[in-house]
């Protein structure tokens, strides 16, 4: 059961992966600045790289449910893990066919404690608010106003310049500014599979829950890495073309700045922010420099009900798979 886990945990990675390949490089794309294979397989490369820089945002997964606290034998644990990531991919794949950017992260914070509290296993709430809760304000918040400000910087300096040399310009730094994205959303993303992962381990009697193995860490980044290069084209045309008509410039301020926002949480707070969140209003900030009204905020506001929606969406899955599970468990 526990290799069961583990598989299922790499697919969700997986998943997650396609999910949102979008958020490092849909505005890449859409400004031409890269074409959809270069930008799909640096990103892919790149999570790679970003799974192999840290283990803190695991930890801080682990610590959201006391796994020791599960009640009965090591499947009733296990099962716990299980149904999180059940609730965790069921609403990714909804959300991805529907062309919705919501948070794989969330949706995976959601099933956990969906699961938790369904299991009566002991929920870390104060983990959950510090951790959780204040960073997926804040980081939306920092990554609209911080894009929005880099953006006006970067009109006034530029503001004598030939528009068809800015363009030029930028369109070559967002090479720069979506490779830091893609390394950034490894970094987020990949350690919150690990922390799963060790969660079933320590729950099947494999693991202390100290450390993460280094096979964890290299089967996480590789599963990330290889769900980015598959792709996710209709959250793509969302991020890239559906919020607003992008050009280099905004594009590097929202990637620039998104990429600031997810090493900051990562590595200062050990938080596990949303990248689909963080990027999509850098997005929204970087495009309202024009005009409020060039956001099409009508598609934003349908992204940001999703938003609020995930975790508990998730949850009520995982808790439902929980019991059906538990009317089998010996």
């Amino acid at each position: 059961m526990v290799i069961a886990v583990v598989v299922i945990a790499l697919i969700f990675d997986f998943t997650n992966g396609f999910h949102d390949a979008a958020n490092a490089i849909a505005t890449s794309i859409s400004t031409r600045a890269l074409t959809p294979r270069i930008a799909l397989a640096m990103a892919a490369v790149l999570n790679f790289v970003g799974a192999l820089l840290g283990v803190g945002v695991a930890k801080t997964i682990q610590g959201i449910i006391d796994i020791n606290t599960a009640p009965g034998e090591a499947s009733h644990a296990l099962t716990i893990v299980l149904a999180a990531l059940v609730g965790a991919i069921t609403w990714n794949m909804l959300t991805w066919y529907f062309g919705i950017p919501s948070s794989s992260s969330h949706a995976l914070i959601g099933g956990i404690v969906g699961a938790g509290l369904a299991s009566a296993t002991t929920v870390e709430w104060d983990t959950l608010i510090e951790k959780v809760a204040i960073p997926m304000v804040l980081s939306p918040l920092l990554g609209f106003l911080g894009a929005f400000i880099l953006m006006t910087a970067i009109m006034w300096i530029f503001r004598r310049a030939s528009p068809h040399r800015i363009s030029r310009g930028f369109r070559h730094s967002q090479t720069v500014s979506a490779a830091a994205m893609s390394l950034g959303h490894g970094l987020q993303d990949a350690q919150k599979t690990m922390g799963v992962i060790v969660l079933a381990l320590v729950a099947g009697g494999y693991a202390d829950g100290d450390d993460v193995p280094l096979w964890v860490i290299v089967a996480a980044g590789t599963a990330i890495a290889l769900g980015t290069y598959s792709g996710g084209w209709r959250i793509m045309r969302t991020l890239g073309r559906r919020i607003i008509d992008l050009d280099p410039p905004k594009g590097f301020a929202a990637e620039a700045t998104a990429a600031t926002v997810l090493y900051g949480m990562a590595i200062g707070l050990q938080a596990p922010v949303s990248t689909t969140h963080t990027i999509t209003s850098a997005i929204m900030g970087a495009g309202a420099t024009k005009r409020f009204s060039a956001v099409r905020w009508g598609v934003a506001q349908g992204i940001v009900l999703a938003w609020i929606i995930t975790i508990p969406a998730a949850a009520s899955v995982a808790a439902l798979t929980y019991g059906i599970a538990h009317l089998f468990l010996p």
